[in-house]
């Protein structure tokens, strides 16, 4: 195998794009802009600005994207890095984008060099600012990069980007598997409801469960084998299973607080601040105040209330009230109202849709273990630890 060389990154690139000090006029359609806000993970996720078709070419001066070139957030947040796969795009400020001399250096290796730890100490090391942190053009120019061989560099960037294609496939289903089950929802409980069913409270068909936090003071609370679940580990898990938590109490923690343990399958959502953010558990778990735990009252039908509260859950929040945070209350599920189908619908509703949770879950549970074994490779491939065969 070849050896590593260090270079400088102005010195393996070709074209250096960057629009920051411009400020484009922005519109609901057209143009997709991508900005430092939509860069994340490593790819560009569905854009919300735009600009007019007519404005592209009077704003893009500067140079047009090709696709795999890399764009890299130089602030707010810094260090994001994605690869453009539409070259139909406009660019935003706070990006700077990048397209490598194609004898020194693979795009998409670059890619992962700056998503790896190596890359991040090289662009936080020069990093200014107090109020913004984030890395000026000249100094980003002057940033040292290490290089393999160039097929060394394609065999790399193969074998990441085999585990991320893999990761998206996975996500696409799990999207596809809950719009077919919502889909049903909609079938039988909507579009198919009887005239004889009757209106009735929300609560009439689950049970609200609050949480509770034991005192962070007393380490003898944390640090066990009982998952907490936060608000913020419901957002980053919206509409989709939770698996495990950051954090974990004890026993002692448990009994000590007004804590409490959901089942698998519950759902949990916010209720106060970020309201209607919602998930399903995927093992049981403890969670946090200012969230509700949802659970079918006096049945097992855990799907159907999942779907149920996703059915419903923008009148829950347009319901939320607060001088300071938003809020839904118990008084905000016993005021809502929906239709109460026959409970052997709903356990045959249940029934039938509980394949699709099934392979949702299996799903997740993959996801999680390819993302485990990227996370690992990354750092041990970028540093030359582990070499790649060609």
């Amino acid at each position: 195998m070849g050896e590593w060389k260090a270079y400088i990154l102005e010195d393996i690139i070709e074209k250096f794009i960057d629009y920051r000090g411009k400020t484009p006029k922005k519109t609901e359609e057209g143009i997709p802009l991508v900005t430092a806000k939509i860069v994340k993970s490593g790819k560009i996720i569905e854009p919300n600005e735009f600009i007019a078709l007519g404005d592209y070419e009077s704003w893009m001066t500067r140079g047009l994207p090709e696709i795999n070139d890399v764009v890299i957030t130089t602030e707010a947040p810094l260090g994001e890095v994605a690869l453009i796969k539409d070259k139909n795009v406009a660019l935003a400020q706070r990006v700077i984008t990048l397209r490598g001399k194609p004898n020194f250096v693979f795009n998409p290796f670059l890619k992962y060099y700056f998503q790896s730890p190596v890359g991040h100490y090289e662009l936080d090391s020069r990093a200014s600012g107090t109020t913004v942190f984030g890395i000026k053009a000249a100094v980003l120019r002057k940033v040292p990069v290490s290089l393999p061989p160039l097929p060394e560099q394609k065999a790399i960037a193969s074998v990441l980007s085999s585990l991320d294609d893999k990761i998206d496939l996975l996500h696409r289903q799990n999207k596809t598997l809950e719009a077919m089950a919502e889909t049903l929802f909609r079938q039988w409980f909507v579009e198919e409801a009887e005239e004889d069913w009757e209106n009735g409270s929300l609560l009439e068909l689950v049970d609200l469960i609050g949480g509770g936090t034991p005192k962070t003071s007393i380490l003898e609370y944390w640090d066990g084998n009982i998952p907490w679940l936060s608000g913020g580990d419901i957002a980053a898990n919206h509409k989709s299973f939770v698996q495990d938590t950051p954090k974990h109490i004890t026993e002692h923690g448990l009994k000590n607080s007004a804590a409490k343990i959901l089942p698998k399958h519950a759902t949990v959502i916010s209720a106060r601040g970020t309201v209607g953010k919602y998930c399903m558990l995927a093992q049981p778990m403890a969670f946090s105040q200012s969230n509700y735990g949802i659970l079918p009252k006096n049945s097992e039908n855990y799907y159907f209330i999942y779907l149920l509260i996703n059915h419903v859950v923008e009148e829950l929040q347009s319901s939320a009230y607060g001088s300071v945070f938003d809020t839904i209350t118990t008084t905000t599920f016993k005021e809502h109202k929906v239709l109460l189908p026959p409970r052997d619908e709903i356990i045959q509703f249940d029934n039938s849709v509980s394949g699709y949770f099934e392979k949702m879950l299996l799903n997740k549970i993959q996801i999680r273990t390819l993302e485990k074994l990227r996370d690992t490779l990354l750092p041990k491939l970028m540093s030359g630890e582990v070499r790649v065969a060609i």
